[in-house]
């Protein structure tokens, strides 16, 4: 909360371009050009946001301000539907084909490490995924084991078992989150089916606007949108907690023990099924992309983003 509050959201100047992808709709990156060279090729850091977020999420230009400073390229990658406009980023740019974004959708980023790795051949690149971009990082990974795309990865506060992480969020604080995440999800299905015909024979448009949990909308909306039989089957084939043990690129996950949206039993299983190539780092507190740290609350540093960006220069 505080962090999205008081936090800037220009720290750092974006280069924006739109690439079409592969089923015709628009991906919009967000590009930081800082690289200094230095005799060396200069790391290429892409960086998926959490739900509902984009490029100009404090958490985005946060990290690539520190990318910056280290004089790395950067690309964040806008989800479909999430791309804001520069002038007004309270404004949503819509996409052209009828789907969104979920969390176990990999094929975009697929599609975007896949295109810059082609451009900056001699540049090693590295990512990081933010909670839902997270989850989606970590399972890329997982069902592409030996891939040599992706040199190192970093992720901050995934929601590893979604099933879980639904059902949990039914609580006071959890409520508190749900309720402003519905409020620009429920308009994005609405509106997908009223414009694509597909979309709508896919959405149940009245139980998604009586939607008041996670469960309830991905039920009647992500779910059958994107090709998934109900919520149940979307976080049992999209949940990152069945791909970990796949993994073998060198791989840093922080997390916090209170975070609101993961309960106690998951970060123990996380632990325990994961490659030996994925660091878990758990602290007590943190919460959900918290990570406050520093002796004055005017002048705070976000230890995660600290972390992660010092731990993938280690490994390039």
């Amino acid at each position: 909360m505080w962090g999205r509050y008081t936090r800037p959201k220009h720290l750092v100047p974006f280069q924006r371009e739109i690439i079409e992808t592969p089923d015709g709709d628009d991906l919009v990156l967000d590009h930081l050009a800082s690289g200094n060279g230095a005799g060396r090729p200069v790391p290429h850091l892409i960086l998926l946001h959490g739900l509902e977020g984009s490029s100009y999420s404090v958490y985005m230009q946060g990290m690539l301000a520190l990318a910056a400073a280290r004089g790395w390229h950067g690309t964040a990658v806008n989800f479909r539907s999430c791309a804001r406009d520069p002038n007004n980023i309270l404004f949503m740019m819509p996409n052209k084909r009828p789907r969104m974004y979920h969390s176990g959708e990999t094929t975009d980023f697929d599609f975007v490490a896949r295109t810059l790795a082609a451009r900056f051949p001699e540049s090693p690149i590295i990512a990081v995924g933010v909670s839902l971009g997270g989850n989606a990082l970590l399972k890329w990974l997982g069902e592409h084991p030996g891939q040599a795309i992706v040199k190192a990865a970093a992720t901050i506060s995934v929601p590893y078992d979604l099933a879980a992480g639904s059902t949990h969020l039914e609580t006071p604080i959890g409520r508190f989150y749900l309720k402003n995440f519905l409020k620009t999800l429920k308009p994005k299905a609405l509106t997908a089916a009223r414009r694509f015909p597909e979309a709508a024979a896919r959405i149940d448009v009245e139980r998604t606007k009586r939607s008041e949990t996670f469960w309830e909308y991905d039920d009647a909306a992500t779910g059958p949108l994107h090709g998934f039989h109900d919520a149940l089957d979307y976080y049992t084939r999209s949940s990152s907690l069945g791909f970990v043990d796949k993994i073998t690129t060198p791989t840093l996950c922080v997390s916090a023990a209170d975070d609101p949206f993961l309960p106690p039993p998951i970060l123990p299983q996380v632990k325990d099924r994961k490659a030996p190539c994925v660091e878990l780092v758990v602290t007590p507190r943190g919460g959900h992309v918290g990570f406050i740290t520093g002796p004055h609350p005017w002048k705070p540093r976000f230890w995660a983003e600290d972390l992660v960006i010092s731990w993938l220069a280690g490994k390039i």
